[in-house]
């Protein structure tokens, strides 16, 4: 199901005002894994040393690595790499930071969201426990709450004290220190 959004935005096709196909949770995560299924992803190798310190070396260390293996043959064929395959994989991945910034704006944006949704039905539902428990009061509504009330009051983490034990600690006293005599 589609809902519509109060922001407007201009259609790619028609070039008019049109607002934008607002999508389902559920068709959001169909549209993401048939976007997964046409990225080009790869997994690491199992036993892979430091891999974030890998591929933190600084951008100017790298490049200086990449000239050097188009400079001298013998480095080129110790790496195994040709440094015009070097650059190329160098410029994918920098184009793909783009992808992973826009992914992690859209995943804190949706779970922002999400938090705020899960607030509001949270807000909702301690209200109504406390309209609830205000009109269980009233023997006209008594019987028919009751359940739900015991039900919420059994699930409630909010307003509830840490049972005390029942046994009364023995109180802790201090051994009198036997007053000095002076001779």
């Amino acid at each position: 199901m589609a809902s519509s959004n109060t922001h407007d935005a201009v259609s790619p096709t028609t070039g008019t005002d049109q607002p934008p196909v607002m999508l389902s949770p559920e068709e959001v995560v169909q549209q993401l894994r048939t976007l997964r299924n046409q990225i080009p992803l790869e997994t690491p190798p199992t036993a892979s040393p430091k891999p974030r310190r890998l591929a933190n070396v600084n951008p100017q260390f790298t490049t200086a690595a990449i000239n050097a293996v188009g400079a001298v043959d013998i480095v080129q064929s110790a790496v195994g790499r040709s440094d015009q395959d070097l650059r190329q994989e160098n410029e994918i991945a920098l184009r793909w930071t783009a992808v992973e910034d826009e992914l992690r704006t859209l995943l804190n944006n949706v779970s922002q969201t999400n938090l705020l949704r899960r607030q509001r039905v949270g807000l909702a539902a301690l209200q109504t426990y406390s309209i609830c428990r205000q009109l269980a009061r009233d023997t006209a509504h008594a019987p028919r709450l009751a359940a739900h009330i015991a039900q919420m009051r059994q699930t409630n983490k909010f307003g509830r004290r840490n049972k005390k034990s029942t046994e009364n600690p023995a109180p802790q006293t201090t051994p009198q220190q036997p007053s000095p005599t002076h001779a």
